[in-house]
């Protein structure tokens, strides 16, 4: 069994390509520490619309990239994800082909901010993600899982090393490889867990504050018909 973080990034900003990728070994560097010093045991690296490969002595790299598509995130990951992507261009179905063919996972990211991939007809997508910048959405998160018959994971969405591991994914797989938690995915041999200490709490509450100032008008997300009314979605 191995604890995976399968939600990262490795620049504390979007945008800024050139910048970015300067800064990205540094950036890996920091999120491996952060995560090793967690206890986890691995990360998929999804950055925007890009994929850049990275390793560590501390922890195990999965590739990955969170490509933005006409209707929200999706996560790709496993050997061969795509090296970029044009944001907005890609459907969710094109997304979950794309990331079939190159023998990688395809996952629903935070349904339930700037997302409408779950009221899209079925598509056969490999999991959806509690994300750890959302954990109070996770009731709802799990009603979407278990209305389409799919597994659940968990990742942080850590855009800063202290973010890592907020969330993350219990992966029974005998080695930790990006086939083997592929092949884990889908055959729901995973289980999302959301970190709970006191420093993680303390995060939440102090990230609600900042959004609740950014969104004063209430919620970031409305539910889909017959998912009842969502919890304050503004959890960071």
């Amino acid at each position: 069994m191995f604890a995976v973080d399968l939600h990262a990034h490795t620049r504390f900003f979007h945008g800024h390509r050139a910048l970015g990728d300067r800064f990205d070994p540094y950036g890996f560097r920091l999120l491996a520490r952060a995560l090793d010093a967690r206890g986890l045991d691995g990360v998929a690296t999804t950055n925007h619309d890009y994929y850049t490969p990275f390793s560590s002595s501390r922890v195990a790299t999965i590739p990955g990239i969170e490509v933005s598509t006409t209707h929200g995130h999706v996560l790709v990951i496993g050997p061969d994800p795509p090296t970029e992507t044009v944001p907005g261009e890609y459907t969710p179905a094109e997304v979950v082909e794309l990331a079939h063919d190159r023998g990688c996972a395809a996952i629903v990211a935070h349904p339930y901010r700037d997302s409408t991939i779950r009221e899209l007809e079925e598509l056969p997508f490999d999991a959806i993600e509690i994300n750890g910048k959302h954990p109070r959405t996770e009731q709802l998160v799990q009603r979407l899982a278990e209305r389409h018959d799919l597994p659940l994971v968990g990742g942080s969405d850590a855009h800063y090393p202290f973010e890592a591991g907020r969330a993350y994914t219990r992966i029974d797989a005998a080695e930790l490889t990006p086939e083997a938690v592929v092949e884990a995915i889908r055959d729901g041999r995973v289980e999302p867990r959301v970190a709970a200490g006191r420093f993680d709490r303390g995060l939440r509450r102090l990230y609600r504050e900042i959004h609740s100032r950014k969104h004063p008008d209430g919620l970031l997300a409305e539910p889909s018909p017959g998912l009842g009314e969502p919890p304050d979605a503004t959890d960071s």
